[in-house]
């Protein structure tokens, strides 16, 4: 039965933001627009799918985002130019109520990313994403619902620390 006419629109996942994410950055004429800076990473905000935010990213040489969550939503990044690491961990973490966490061994996963690659993930997801190469890169990324916080964390071996909490209106 098809839905009636004033339905909402469906919620993406990981799965259908992935696959915005990756057509996004097969769009050379968009990355070519984005302005890159030696000193920082650049970005410009997108509109993604079913009211999900997006955003195009580069990455200057030694960039990277330190370990943090997305505020319990869903998201996706592709890599459209360049190369960038991640690093994050195989395991769901409760999202509030705890300041400090002893990781298990075998946790850590690390992937590379390059020319389209991308990845998914859930609303647990823990990780950080950087750029080792000489030369910039440049990614998309989606979320939904759109990132109402994200989580700061330090890590030293096999302990995180929540460090800061960062509230989407400190980002406008």
């Amino acid at each position: 039965m098809p839905a009636a006419p004033d339905a909402p629109p469906s919620r993406p996942r990981a799965k259908e933001l992935l696959t915005f994410a990756r057509r996004v950055a097969a769009d050379a004429e968009l990355v070519a627009s984005l302005p890159l800076d030696l000193q920082g990473r650049t970005w410009i905000r997108l509109e993604g799918p079913g009211g999900s935010e997006a955003w195009l990213i580069g990455w200057p040489p030694g960039a990277g985002t330190g370990w943090h969550d997305h505020g319990g939503s869903y998201g996706a990044f592709a890599t459209a130019a360049g190369r960038l690491t991640e690093q994050s961990l195989a395991a769901r973490l409760p999202t509030e109520g705890w300041k400090l966490l002893e990781l298990a061994d075998g946790i850590d996963r690390e992937q590379h990313l390059e020319g389209g690659n991308g990845r998914a993930f859930g609303p647990h997801h823990v990780h950080q994403v950087f750029n080792t190469s000489a030369e910039h890169a440049v990614s998309v990324h989606a979320y939904y619902p759109p990132l109402p916080m994200m989580r700061r964390y330090h890590r030293s071996g096999q302990v995180l620390r929540l460090e800061q909490v960062e509230w989407a209106q400190e980002w406008a």
